[in-house]
């Protein structure tokens, strides 16, 4: 939550990718606000107000912003992606967050003939309505119908 911006030239010229996590802290920083001072209580929401213009910024100066999450229960990258969004990420940049630009930096294909046939579809467009993003139609792992 306490990226430098002076280091987001340098992260984007290395490959370096962000994955701030904005859900995860979210839910918790008004809890965090209401514990006993402390130093950690302290810069929690310090951190938060600025994830946001952190993530814009990143994005805009050419960092590979990723959708990820250390929270449980796990699989709640949508929800990541979502937060995203409201960070000011262009749609497509924030689904990719989640997906295919996701992929591509773990170097998984896409999809491309032969490569496994991963995908998760959706009843509306995600980038017009995000909150789609909970609620999948299909999911498909390795060619087989999981969802």
């Amino acid at each position: 939550m306490h990226l430098d911006p002076g280091l987001l030239d340098r992260m984007a010229a290395q490959g370096t990718a962000f994955v701030p996590t904005p859900a995860a802290f979210g839910r918790g920083v008004d809890a965090m606000r209401a514990r006993e001072p402390s130093v950690r209580r302290d810069l929690w929401p310090a951190g938060w107000e600025t994830m946001s213009g952190n993530v814009r910024a990143a994005h805009e100066a050419g960092v590979t912003v990723l959708a990820g999450t250390d929270s449980f229960p796990c699989g709640t990258v949508a929800s990541e992606a979502s937060w995203l969004l409201r960070a000011g990420l262009p749609a497509e940049a924030a689904l990719g967050a989640a997906s295919w630009t996701a992929r591509s930096w773990l170097g998984l294909p896409g999809l491309v003939d032969g490569a496994p046939a991963d995908l998760v579809a959706y009843g509306t467009d995600p980038a017009a309505d995000p909150a789609v993003l909970d609620h999948p139609r299909r999911i498909v792992l390795r060619g087989h119908m999981v969802r």
